[in-house]
């Protein structure tokens, strides 16, 4: 069982390898990388191309772990033991009908393998990858309400996402592959673009790519376009037939280009940008 890409997501080949040591280790794959730089599509695509359903955690700023394995709806059972005259209190007998499987439970209960993304987990209280990790290390857990321990039938391939929003303990990190997604150099950018827009003008897609780089290049930036703002934006420039000579100035310089909106995100980015041009022109 190994990863070579899909015709819908253009890996590189450390990318690939670190998939595949992944699975050969028996690890969680670590993704980390800028927003936008395609970790959530990669679990997607290798759950895809190998085979695998694909369960999905997307962590919050209030999730906690214990979401992922199992929760027990106390308040119902209470609502219902009130109301047990109706069906002689046999659904309230079993406490089970009150567990709410998580998808760790799911994916460890799973009769096939199963891909398994937990997704932006640096969004949640830095305790969170500490509370998983007898769980993700020894692929059980134990459900005191129910009595029983819930262990892995197949080892699920596990995929977490994180933005670096914050630093990971180092005990969760000894237990996961790493890998670091860098941002697309313009020939593998091209390849990107490839896959979703195969029939774009050669001459389109170069003056797309300059502009594209020049704006992320603007030293100071808050936030970089990502890859998939640029994707977005070359939708607009298909969609409203923006012509060629509007990405394109005579001495080479950078300009506002059409549609700016879709690359940056806040205005302290577009000013930047704009005193940018302005000092430029004015230097001519």
């Amino acid at each position: 069982m190994k990863f070579s890409g899909t015709d819908n997501y253009v890996a590189t080949q450390d990318l690939m390898l670190a998939v595949n040591a992944a699975i050969t280790l028996k690890r969680p794959l670590l993704v980390k990388g800028e927003p936008g730089t395609g970790k959530t599509m990669l679990a997607e695509e290798v759950a895809q191309s190998l085979g695998m359903p694909l369960l999905q955690w997307h962590v919050k700023s209030t999730t906690k772990a214990q979401q992922g394995l199992y929760e027990y709806d106390a308040v119902s059972r209470l609502r219902d033991s009130q109301m047990s005259d109706l069906d002689g209190g046999e659904r309230v007998k079993n406490i089970e009908n009150y567990i709410i499987k998580g998808v760790l439970w799911q994916a460890f209960t799973a009769t096939e393998p199963v891909a398994l993304l937990i997704d932006e987990i640096d969004k949640a209280d830095i305790e969170f990858p500490n509370d998983l990790l007898r769980e993700l290390d020894r692929m059980e857990f134990y459900c005191y309400e129910t009595r029983e321990l819930i262990m892995a039938q197949t080892r699920p391939l596990v995929f977490i996402t994180s933005n670096n929003e914050k630093e990971l303990p180092d005990a969760f990190l000894r237990r996961c592959f790493f890998h670091y997604i860098k941002f697309p150099e313009a020939d593998t950018m091209r390849q990107i673009i490839d896959v979703h827009f195969p029939n774009l003008k050669k001459e389109l897609l170069a003056a797309a790519l300059k502009t594209f780089y020049d704006v992320r290049g603007l030293p100071g930036l808050k936030k970089k376009p990502s890859t998939s703002e640029l994707l977005d934006w070359l939708k607009l420039l298909v969609a409203e037939d923006i012509p060629l000579a509007a990405l394109q100035t005579q001495d080479d310089k950078v300009a506002v280009p059409p549609l700016v909106g879709a690359l940056l995100k806040n205005e302290q980015d577009v000013t930047l940008f704009e005193k940018l041009v302005f000092m430029q022109s004015r230097n001519r």
